[in-house]
This record gives C-alpha cells, structure tokens and sequence, in this order.
C-alpha cells in the first residue's frame, strides 16, 4: 500500500466519523426542538399570560407574574451592564493597547465568561443577599449584570480593534479630538457588532437560572418591588418541571417553550444583523 492510497483510508474513515457525528448530534437536537415544541405550544392558552402562578393542588393559573418578573430582571440587567461593558471595552481598545491592566482586564473578562453561573449566583448572595437578611430583585440584576458586562466587554474590544487604525488617524488629522473620533468614527464602524454583541449577551442572561435561586430566589405571587423576591420565568420554569402535578409540569413546558423561542428570535436577529453588515 502506497503512502498516498493510506493517506486517502485514513482521510474517508476520518470524514465518515465526523458524518456520523453530525448526524448523531443534530438528530439529538432535532429531538430536544420537537419534543420542547410539542409539549410546550400545546401546553399554550391565553390564561398563561392572564393568569398569575396557582398555588400547589389547585387548577389553573398561567404565567403573568413570573414573565414580567423576567422581564423585569432582563431589562434593568441590560440598561446597567451593556453601558457598562461598551464602555470597558472602548477602554480596552482605545486606550489599552500597550497597557499591562488592560491585558489583566481581558484574562479576567475571559476567565468570568466561562466561569459557571452558579459560582457567580453563590458570589452575589454572600455580598448583598446575606448581609440584609433576604433575596432581592436587585440582587438578581446584579448577578445578571455580572454575567453580561464580560461579553460585551469583549466584544466590544474585538469589534472596536477592527475598525481601521487609519480612520482614527483621518478623524485626528481633521481636528477631531479623542472622543470625538471613538464616538464619530470608531463607534460607527463597528456599531454592528457592537448591537450584536449586546444582543447575545440578553441572550445568555436570559436563560439563567441557578443565579437567580441564589438572589432573587422566587415570588408565587405578583410583585414588582425589586427589594423583595421577584418571581422569574427560569426559576418557576425549573420548580414547575420538577413538581409532582401535572397541571405545574405542562406550564413548565410551556415557559420553556417561551423562553427558547425568545432566546432563538434573539440569536436569529444577531445573525441577521450580521449578514446585513457583510
């Protein structure tokens, strides 16, 4: 056998196990999306979204209160941490090229984006959750925050380093000082990325759920005072699928099966986003 009809064997059995592969891991996805769509979109009725979580042995309820809790957490989470990320970000990009605290900043941004949620979740409760004594919706935003500001910081450093160094040097030459070339020029060069960076990490906070039973654990009830409980739409989705009842283990699927097709239309708008600057 010659080494060039080896090399052939050996690239066909490679390529045949990577097929395998595929196709085993895509069936498996495919089977998670029908079996979360068909018990979840059948499980849908209007009273999930009129209705607020029922207590355990009695029928009915929906799901008000935990999706505007949710919504809640997102929304003051991304107000907070996306400003806060671009604008750690533009430090990095800007003014730490050759700077030894910016490069630390980046290992320890790299090193929270794979951390486990828990671990912050665990974080967060030993500094605002223990000391006055009970959970909070502003405990929750900020192990969200948290979790979000090192992705955006990222990318937003990775999007601002590819805008031409020669655009700055254009901007300068004109008479544009510092802030006006990063807000003027760099800003919009890369303000694709940028959203999209943004949009991803909604994405990521969106479906967290150990955080939040460390910090704003769970309300039954409805509630939008953020310094007491604040009942989510992951951690009710968790208690609900574990439940012994049917009726809490069908609106489980159903808040699963919301929150996928939130963090779905998220990540198809990012791409979308993305093909459209390409």
């Amino acid at each position: 056998m010659t080494s060039k009809t080896k090399r052939v064997i050996i690239n066909r059995i490679v390529l045949t196990l990577c097929v395998i592969s595929a196709i085993f891991g895509i069936a498996f996805l495919f089977w998670i999306l029908f079996v979360l769509f068909y018990k979840g979109f059948f499980a849908l009725n209007l009273d999930i979204f009129l209705h607020n979580t029922a207590p355990a042995g009695i029928e009915g309820g929906g799901l008000k209160n935990a999706l505007i809790g949710q919504a809640m957490l997102v929304f003051f989470a991304s107000i907070i941490g996306i400003p806060i990320g671009i604008l750690a970000g533009t430090f990095l990009s800007e003014y730490g090229q050759k700077n030894k605290i910016a490069d630390i900043i980046r290992d320890i941004s790299d090193i929270m984006m794979s951390s486990p949620s828990i671990v912050i979740g665990a974080f967060i409760y030993a500094i605002l959750v223990h000391p006055v004594g009970h959970f909070s919706g502003w405990a929750g935003i900020a192990a969200l925050i948290v979790i979000m500001i090192p992705i955006v910081l990222r990318v937003t450093d990775d999007m601002l380093s590819l805008v031409p160094q020669s655009q700055r040097e254009a901007a300068a030459a004109l008479g544009a000082s510092r802030h006006k070339v990063i807000t003027g020029v760099v800003y919009r060069g890369a303000k694709i990325g940028i959203l999209t960076g943004a949009l991803l990490s909604i994405a990521r906070i969106s479906g967290e759920t150990a955080p939040l039973l460390f910090t704003s654990f769970n309300n039954n009830f409805f509630s939008t005072d953020l310094n007491a409980p604040v009942s989510s739409l992951t951690v009710t989705m968790f208690n609900y699928a574990t439940s012994p009842y049917a009726d809490w283990q069908s609106l489980g699927w159903a808040a699963a099966f919301l929150l996928s097709i939130f963090v779905l239309g998220i990540n198809i708008i990012g791409r979308l986003i993305i093909k459209k600057r390409r």
